[in-house]
């Protein structure tokens, strides 16, 4: 086996392969129900599950805050949350380009398995393919992931109403800023890190203490603006949301205008958009901030009867306009 590089026969299915899973992979993410390597991993129980499956082909692979390898794992953990569900096992796929250098795939793993590891997941079945010099970008990450529904009731689109909050649990933009800086070498100048985090601790709480949460989306490719209007949509409301509200990192803020961009589109990757029922909102807000990813969690809007699919935003000087779903990406791969 090459020393320094993952080359094409590691992924041929053959003994290269095998010693690749079993030089890098295994040592980090060995457990009783990945360890025989089957096709699939027979799961200990059968209550209500959920399922969740991403890609991400996030570049470049490292970023400030966090990794292609890291990011995997929040991202699905996060999309189980999102449904309601306390989330437990995994799939982990690799497709991997030749010539990447094995230390940085040992990186990888490496972030993959601390951050399963914090947010109490296992990874229990997953595959690997290594394609030609050219075919692929380094490295591209496919998860999938199972979890135990745990909310009161299922969460959905469908369940939001006029009269509604809506809850940001924290900063918006830290990612999308963090990697488009690193893109363009500002991110010494600029020191903005991803908010790239698994959200088990602060919203499992929410999940079995919290009354009247309708709805949570966690707002990647668009942002804040593209999740509302999804769900504004979904449930045929309107919704308002007012500038002043919205958490937002100085330091992002300077940086989307400079670069002319508007905060409500930028990605995050450790939040959460909450739509819960009026009077428990404070509630909800004041057990999102007792854990530290929430300490700046927000009711920053309502849902109203109209315009019936449109989000309306308040600005910092009291004037009003709409924001429309996101039409295009700004920043392609930023997950």
């Amino acid at each position: 086996m090459s020393q320094d590089k993952v080359l094409l026969h590691h992924g041929s299915g053959g003994k290269q392969m095998h010693e690749l899973i079993r030089r890098v992979i295994l040592p980090r993410l060995s457990n009783p129900l990945l360890r025989p390597l089957a096709d699939g991993a027979f799961l200990p129980y059968t209550d209500e599950l959920v399922f969740s499956t991403d890609a991400f082909v996030v570049q470049p692979i490292f970023f400030p805050g966090g990794d292609i390898g890291k990011l995997s794992i929040c991202g699905t953990v996060n999309d189980l949350l999102m449904m309601g569900a306390h989330p437990e096992y995994l799939a982990l796929a690799f497709i991997i380009e030749e010539g990447l250098a094995l230390p940085e795939f040992e990186r990888v793993v490496d972030s993959i398995a601390s951050t399963a590891r914090k947010a109490k997941v296992t990874v229990v079945t997953g595959d690997l393919k290594v394609v030609q010099k050219g075919a692929a970008d380094k490295i591209f990450i496919t998860t999938s992931g199972i979890g135990r529904r745990i909310s009161r009731g299922r969460l959905s689109a469908g369940n939001v109403e006029p009269g509604d909050s809506i809850i940001i649990s924290g900063p918006i933009g830290n990612h999308g800023m963090a990697v488009l800086s690193c893109r363009q070498g500002l991110d010494m100048e600029l020191r903005i890190k991803s908010d790239c985090a698994a959200l088990t601790g602060l919203l499992l709480p929410v999940l079995r203490q919290s009354k009247g949460v309708k709805c949570m989306r966690d707002p990647t490719r668009g942002g804040i603006a593209t999740t509302l209007n999804e769900i504004a949509a979904a449930a045929g409301v309107g919704m308002r949301i007012r500038q002043k509200d919205i958490p937002l990192l100085s330091q992002v803020g300077a940086a989307a205008e400079l670069l002319g961009i508007d905060p409500l589109y930028l990605a995050c990757e450790g939040n959460a958009v909450i739509i819960a029922q009026k009077k428990y909102a404070p509630g909800t807000v004041s057990l999102l901030r007792k854990h530290p990813l929430g300490r700046r969690a927000s009711i920053v809007g309502e849902v109203c009867a109209s315009p019936k699919g449109k989000v309306v935003l308040t600005t910092s000087v009291g004037t009003e306009r709409i924001v429309d779903m996101l039409s295009s990406e700004p920043l392609p791969r930023i997950c």
